[in-house]
């Protein structure tokens, strides 16, 4: 069967970028997180096709691109990513991608290229129209979640005196079986820890989801000058202090532009080292569609990578979008 590897550093991106595949396409579909992770399951005969994100951690796109040649390894490569540089666009076709295409990904862009370059033959039976965000939507909320992250990761920058780097939000209007993938991808690539808060404001309800990777949580640890053993309930603290950081200051930076204000609830400690299906089974009810802002945060230097996600109703979308509207003015 032939194989399609999934490789970018978002748990959102890589759902949205599945979904654009045909759907009367037979493949088996890989997901991968950054570049290392994506080389070791080329080399394993998983990925006839890579769709390549470019800014990730590890190891990021330009670097597996620069691999995938030298190693002579059995893949053929479209890149997807934000960066809309010409240069980047330039300097990944010369490192061997067949495309580039720019982040959204678009379902019929995605399969014109596949039927460009032979590798998915069209059918008559047309593709069904994803059911997510308006462009112009996506864009006014992908702008103020930037801004947001921005001060988020100025906070932290500032606490821990080192280099935050931000890539661009991801936001997408998904499903419960969509969050559902998303989440559970997460604990089959590596041990993590996670806090759940809640958050109100007037018609606007939600909730923050800050997971934090376990392989980072020493290094964290050392950023903020803690010596001895790094036991788990200094990783707690440690968690505990970035998420209420993040958190916090994200939901200000949002609330700011909303002209309201957020409440926000006590966190719920998911645990360490945490198997994230219960989170997902009990919230199933409430979360059966919404609005997921994925703001995703590494330290440069170091293997520290957390990601924040807002859960925001599809109804508080009615009265986000009321007070947002001199946003969509200026995009029109």
């Amino acid at each position: 069967m032939f194989s399609v590897l999934i490789c970018d550093d978002s748990l959102v991106a890589r759902k949205q970028v599945a979904k654009c595949l045909p759907d009367d396409w037979d493949v088996s579909i890989h997901f991968a997180k950054h570049g290392e992770d994506a080389l070791e399951q080329i080399r394993v005969s998983k990925g006839q096709l890579l769709l390549l994100d470019l800014n990730m951690p590890v190891l990021d796109g330009y670097e597996t691109l620069k691999h995938i040649q030298e190693e002579a390894l059995p893949t053929r490569t479209i890149v997807i990513s934000g960066d809309i540089q010409p240069k980047a666009h330039n300097r990944v076709l010369e490192l061997g991608a067949l495309d580039f295409i720019q982040k959204p990904v678009n379902a019929e862009t995605l399969q014109s290229l596949l039927s460009k370059f032979d590798i998915y033959t069209k059918t008559d039976e047309p593709k069904k129209q994803l059911d997510g965000l308006d462009p112009q939507i996506r864009d006014c909320y992908q702008e103020i979640s930037n801004i947001a992250m921005g001060q988020a990761g100025d906070h932290l920058a500032r606490m821990l005196n080192v280099f935050v780097e931000l890539p661009i939000p991801n936001v997408n209007l998904i499903e419960v079986s969509e969050l559902h993938m998303m989440l559970t991808d997460i604990e089959e690539k590596e041990s993590v820890s996670g806090i759940c808060q809640g958050f109100v404001g007037p018609g606007v309800s939600g909730e923050a989801l800050f997971i934090l990777s376990d392989s980072g949580v020493g290094e964290l640890a050392q950023i903020l000058g803690i010596e001895g053993d790094i036991d788990d309930k200094t990783q707690l603290e440690v968690m505990m202090d970035a998420a209420n950081i993040l958190i916090g200051t994200c939901l200000n930076g949002l609330a700011e532009q909303l002209d309201m204000h957020f409440s926000q609830g006590h966190p719920v400690i998911l645990g360490q080292h945490y198997n994230i299906r219960d989170l997902i089974n009990t919230n199933k009810a409430r979360w059966r569609r919404t609005l997921a802002i994925e703001l995703s945060y590494g330290l440069e230097g170091f293997s520290v990578h957390c990601d924040l996600l807002l859960f925001i109703t599809e109804e508080s979308m009615k009265i986000m979008n009321a007070k947002l509207a001199h946003f969509m003015e200026d995009l029109a």
